[in-house]
């Protein structure tokens, strides 16, 4: 893997009425970040401390940021989402993080619905998404689309999206594995936050689950009512594949099956989530977990061929 440039650091004095520390790592990409930012300001029922990792910046994000007087990281060129969520998880000060994009806008009360669902659990081994709102139709059952309020966002239909998100039905679903999501940040510790062998960062997200599951973790809920409109991977289209291999085939050389049997079979994503979620049953997935054992047995041996 290729060095990354340095990261720095710029904590602030920690907040003591903040619920929530919010990680948002950013990638020159101001004008959806500052939209993601507002709404969490205007629309959030509690205090939260934001923390931004700036990736470059050379677009006035990083001047942005600084004027607007939040804690931040900072790269001179691009480290990917993995070191970018880790530089600025260390910063955390409250006892629960929240991951999230910066191409996202933020509905009224979606932390309320989180805090809620939080204070519900007895413990500290959960892991809770917010539900996204999407412009195009999505291969996942737990994604609210195609809800067109705009396919970026200048274009964004605000007062729209404000007085229709809510009536959408939609109910709770199993699977939490995508932002927002609320760890605790011991949970985070634990398990080391992002592995940053997959950096830029594809495939990260199932692999932090994955490690969740192994940790004890089988409170994995999306919660309906919290709601935010996503405008879908504005920097991912814009990033290489990660340096070993492609984010699908390193997850499958590393767990033994793909993030597809990974979704079906331990996180159950998209279904109504009814109670945590019980070990595989791998009578289901017979076939598919077979299939994934011969495509990982040909990864490996192409993978270590003589060149």
């Amino acid at each position: 893997m290729r060095s990354i440039p340095s990261i720095q650091f710029h904590p602030l004095k920690p907040r003591s009425e903040a619920v929530f520390s919010i990680l948002i790592p950013s990638w020159n990409n101001l004008a959806y970040l500052k939209c993601c930012v507002e709404s969490i300001r205007k629309n959030s029922r509690y205090q939260h401390e934001i923390i931004v990792h700036v990736n470059e910046g050379t677009d006035g994000t990083l001047e942005w940021v600084r004027d607007q007087e939040l804690p931040y990281s900072y790269s001179q060129g691009n480290v990917g989402v993995c070191f970018a969520l880790n530089a600025s998880g260390s910063m955390a000060t409250c006892e629960n993080i929240v991951l999230s994009d910066d191409d996202c806008y933020y509905a009224p009360d979606w932390d309320h619905y989180l805090v809620e669902e939080v204070k519900s659990v007895s413990h500290i081994y959960y892991c809770i998404s917010g539900t996204l709102i999407e412009h195009k139709p999505s291969p996942y059952a737990s994604m609210i689309a195609p809800h067109d309020f705009g396919k970026n966002v200048e274009e964004f239909d605000e007062p729209g999206f404000l007085k229709n998100y809510k009536m959408i039905p939609f109910a709770d679903w199993n699977g939490s594995n995508w932002y927002p999501l609320v760890l605790h940040r011991h949970l985070w510790g634990l398990i080391g936050g992002l592995s940053t062998e997959f950096t830029p960062g594809i495939s990260s997200d199932p692999d932090m689950t994955m490690k969740l599951w192994h940790c004890g973790v089988r409170y994995f809920k999306g919660v309906s009512q919290s709601r935010v409109y996503h405008f879908i991977s504005r920097s991912v289209s814009r990033i290489k594949k990660n340096e070993v291999n492609d984010g699908n085939n390193q997850f499958l050389l590393k767990w033994g099956l793909s993030k597809s049997t990974f979704f079906g079979a331990y996180l159950r994503i998209g279904e109504k989530f009814l109670n945590p979620t019980p070990d595989p049953d791998w009578s289901k997935f017979r076939i598919k977990k077979w299939r994934d054992q011969l495509k990982r047995f040909f990864s490996f041996w192409k993978k270590n061929l003589p060149t």
